[in-house]
């Protein structure tokens, strides 16, 4: 699991909910069923989210409690190690396969040694659940500016498994409510119906076949141009101040607006 594969300084208190997200959207275990009471009362706790899904979260972690685990492995391994649609590796959203997302997962990796973070497992550094592990230590100004930056790809996440009727979905709807974005669901379940699954026998020999006629002499400007928009995104980050992004206070909280440094 992430939190294993990470050397890290304790999270604050109040944002161990991410690393609750961050358990519930890795790789199905024992230990992860084991600690679903803790994950539960953490949840509970947790009032930047609404009653309502607070409610379904805990209500996923009392089914994965119940649940035999081969089944939930299986039931995992479908959804996510098929096809690229539900990707957990943030990067291949924007990237796809590019020489720019080895670059971006380079600057990932540099903005995690900036901060004492070291990995000591082989995940890649923009894997979803790594990802929170690093923003649950980071202060609410970290959190608010990257989950500003990635929540088109939560939203378009988010819609993609609701349409697979997986729980999953509710991970990134809940960071997307961290920072008062869980309407941009809403964009995207009209398009996900109409995408061809990406994840049947089929489309997965076609995604080879694609990938084999990257390492033909032609594959530069064919990668060039498939990273086009990866680049558009890097570029307007750089020369577009972000808007402002809001992280939801909890019950007591004061109302603190969380803006890019």
């Amino acid at each position: 699991m992430a939190e294993a594969a990470m050397q890290h300084p304790a999270a604050e208190p109040d944002m161990l909910s991410l690393r609750v997200l961050a358990r519930l959207l890795d790789y199905p275990s024992a230990e992860l069923q084991a600690a679903a009471p803790e994950l539960i009362e953490i949840i509970n706790d947790e009032r930047r989210w609404e009653a309502a899904l607070r409610a379904r979260l805990m209500d996923w972690c009392q089914r994965l409690l119940e649940a035999d685990l081969l089944e939930l492995q299986s039931e995992y391994v479908a959804l996510f190690d098929k096809g690229r649609a539900t990707s957990l590796l943030l990067f291949e959203h924007v990237h796809g396969e590019s020489r720019d997302r080895g670059q971006a997962m380079v600057d990932l990796m540099a903005e995690y040694r900036a901060a004492g973070f070291e990995l000591d497992a082989r995940e890649l550094p923009d894997y979803l659940p790594m990802f929170l592990e690093y923003l649950s230590t980071r202060p609410e100004a970290d959190i608010g500016r990257w989950l500003g930056e990635i929540r088109h790809i939560l939203a378009l996440l988010s819609a993609r498994l609701e349409e697979r009727e997986a729980d999953h979905a509710m991970v990134p709807l809940a960071l997307l409510a961290l920072i008062g974005a869980e309407g941009d669901v809403a964009a995207h379940r009209e398009t996900v119906k109409d995408e061809a699954p990406d994840d049947t026998p089929e489309a997965l020999d076609e995604v080879w076949e694609e990938e084999a006629v990257r390492f033909s002499a032609a594959s530069d400007e064919d990668c060039a141009l498939q990273s086009a928009e990866g680049r558009r995104l890097a570029e307007r980050k750089q020369a577009v101040p972000s808007d402002p992004v809001r992280i939801m206070p909890g019950s007591g909280q004061t109302d603190r607006a969380v803006t890019d440094r």
